[in-house]
């Protein structure tokens, strides 16, 4: 049913920030002409809204409407203080934005193809001017023929999965919403979860595209690694946590893996000042040569093609609540995404 009283009626919509002026010109002009949108941190007057758009809300905010129905969070995942905070508000549904999928899985590929080639330090050293590289043994990965499997095979991991297939790998895909393997129509075939130690020992590259929740903590440690073949490559544009760091490093220091491509990290910056010398983990993975690290950016950050993908996915969702339509992006808050 539409969150509005009818399909004639304004949706309010309250935006909890205040966006560049271009991309909320572009969202106006996306938006249907039944829907007022609000804008700013400040609490309009009167809070009437139908939709409020925060990724972290504060509890006032979702008080304050009566006529509150639907909480989405502008970009992909749930805050942890976001869900224990939604609990209280049954009524509220929680929407996702996956409008990042395109530049987090050309990030994932970006990151396999650099591992799997060895890029990075093969620059370190052509920088010195040093040609040995060329004229010697040096690792590499071809990826045609190999085997990926792309763990949490939606938005990003298809995506993924569609690149690797173009570079002559087989890919097979797992995701949670699913209780028998089936193929999804472009010849991938998805598993269930509980498949995965069956599918590890014929897994060349491992792609990790899972949300943080208690459910994947931890889900990749000692033992999923050395199920994997040795030589194998993993990369990770989910989060970090789902792979136990100790583990990890240890498999990249002593070989079993042949590299891995990492954009999401144990330990973040907690403030400003402090952005120019956290390290990001517990265990110095910046001294493996086997590794590429990158500083948690495979979604875009704030540049003009990500705002204008955001609000082009918060137009439809609005659009769709208008109208009463499905929205497939709805949060299951005891799953955490």
């Amino acid at each position: 049913m539409p969150l509005a009283p009818s399909p004639a009626e304004p949706l309010a919509v309250h935006l909890a920030y205040a966006p560049d002026p271009g991309p909320l010109a572009a969202l106006r002009a996306a938006l249907l002409s039944t829907i007022s949108l609000t804008t700013g941190p400040d609490m309009p007057n009167p809070a009437v809204y139908h939709v409020l758009v925060a990724g972290r809300p504060p509890r006032e905010m979702l008080i304050a409407s009566p006529n509150l129905r639907a909480l989405t969070i502008p970009f992909a995942g749930l805050p942890a203080t976001t869900r224990e905070l939604l609990r209280d508000f049954p009524h509220v549904a929680v929407y996702n934005l996956h409008h990042n999928a395109a530049p987090t899985a050309e990030m994932a590929l970006g990151l396999l193809l650099a591992a799997a080639k060895r890029i990075v330090p093969s620059d370190r050293d052509f920088r010195r001017h040093d040609w040995t590289p060329r004229y010697q043994p040096y690792p590499s990965m071809l990826l045609a023929g190999k085997r990926v499997l792309v763990l949490g095979y939606g938005a990003v991991g298809q995506r993924v999965g569609a690149a690797c297939r173009v570079l002559g790998m087989t890919v097979t895909g797992i995701r949670r919403r699913i209780s028998a393997p089936q193929d999804d129509g472009t010849g991938v075939t998805v598993y269930p979860p509980d498949t995965l130690h069956d599918l590890l020992p014929q897994t060349d590259v491992l792609v990790i595209c899972l949300p943080g929740t208690d459910a994947t903590t931890g889900l990749i440690g000692a033992v999923e690694l050395a199920l994997l073949p040795p030589g194998a490559i993993l990369v990770n544009v989910g989060r970090a946590a789902v792979v136990e760091q100790g583990a990890l490093y240890a498999a990249l220091r002593d070989g079993h893996l042949f590299a891995a491509g990492l954009d999401v990290w144990y330990t973040y910056p907690t403030d400003e000042a402090s952005r120019t010398y956290t390290p990001p983990a517990d265990y110095p993975f910046h001294e493996l040569d086997n590794v590429v690290l990158s500083p948690h950016r495979a979604g875009g950050g704030m540049n003009d093609d990500i705002e204008a993908l955001r609000m082009a996915a918060l137009a439809d969702l609005l659009n769709r609540l208008a109208h009463g339509d499905d929205v497939p992006q709805r949060v299951d808050l005891d799953a955490g995404y």
